[in-house]
């Protein structure tokens, strides 16, 4: 027995075609609520895929970290930038 076709809209997005992207994207709540409860649902999968786990190391805290740090650089690159080329003599 085949399986029924899942609707455009209910397929997560490393499933969907790039000529469907348009009725997907069309099928997204961007309300302040709808974006909340994406964000929520993000981290909920992060918290129980790497924090979460009987037997868990330092990865999830690592990738979180590598991600701040990376994050906290490409904010600051402009005065860091601008501070390197400054003469102190």
């Amino acid at each position: 027995m085949a399986d029924r076709p899942v609707p455009v809209v209910e397929k997560r997005l490393m499933d969907v075609k790039l000529g469907e992207l348009g009725s997907w994207l069309g099928g997204r709540d961007f309300t302040p609520n709808g974006i909340l409860q994406a964000i929520r649902r993000g981290h909920d999968r992060y918290y129980n895929k790497y924090i979460n786990v009987k037997k868990g190391g330092i990865g999830g805290v690592a990738m979180l970290l590598v991600g701040y740090v990376a994050i906290s650089y490409l904010w600051e690159y402009d005065h860091i930038k601008h501070d390197r080329w400054r003469k102190y003599h």
